[in-house]
């Protein structure tokens, strides 16, 4: 399942407004960032990762943005919008390529579910 590229955050001012505006809950692995825009027209999701050259060389972190990417796609349906736009930043720490991918899942899940914006389903 692949990560619809209409949910991909484009513009570095939707980083900033998500990291800087935005609520944050932080993990082992992961920090989740979020931030609920309703002054934005229509219904949507836009999620971005952010990976850092101190996780390790490009192919660790190519493989760790293909996990979450993968993550997101499967779980993207299931965030509350609430009527707006709903931005969420993913980034990715040091610790992360010492993680099995059900690891960064679980924190992935663990984090999103203390922002409370996964709706039950």
């Amino acid at each position: 399942m692949r990560l619809n590229r209409s949910f991909s955050m484009k513009q570095h001012s939707e980083f900033s407004r998500a990291r800087l505006d935005g609520e944050a809950k932080g993990g082992k692995y992961l920090v989740v960032s979020t931030l609920a825009d309703s002054e934005a027209t229509g219904s949507s999701k836009k999620a971005g990762i952010i990976v850092t050259k101190k996780v390790g060389n490009a192919v660790t972190r190519n493989r760790l943005r293909r996990r979450v990417h993968a993550i997101l796609a499967k779980y993207i349906d299931q965030i509350d919008d609430q009527g707006g736009t709903r931005y969420i930043v993913t980034i990715i720490r040091w610790r992360a390529p010492d993680a099995t991918f059900s690891q960064l899942e679980k924190d992935w899940l663990k984090q999103v579910n203390r922002l409370g914006i996964l709706t039950a389903s």
